[in-house]
């Protein structure tokens, strides 16, 4: 891939969240990823004009199996309301 170097693509565990709930908070995100292992961040991006939350949103875990071990059991599950969907994240282009 171009502009990522070997290492950047090895450390590269961040998972995708999208169909949030408009109630979900950065630490409702954290404290259901960790049951699967260490959340090294957490973040629910916002809209740059009207501030509001954009409704998906990114976890970093520490360890891949862990990563694979939440992503495969919280595909398309119901949570605070909503059937999320759970995925590996793309790097931006």
């Amino acid at each position: 891939m171009a502009g990522f170097s070997r290492t950047h693509t090895a450390s590269f565990l961040t998972i995708f969240i999208g169909n949030l709930s408009w109630d979900a908070e950065r630490e409702d995100l954290e404290d259901l990823f960790s049951q699967y292992g260490e959340v090294t961040k957490c973040s629910l991006p916002l809209d740059r004009e009207t501030g509001r939350k954009r409704g998906f949103g990114f976890v970093d875990m520490r360890n891949e199996a862990d990563e694979q071990a939440a992503i495969n059991d919280l595909q398309d599950v119901e949570w605070m309301g909503r059937q999320i969907g759970v995925r590996k994240a793309e790097p931006r282009r």
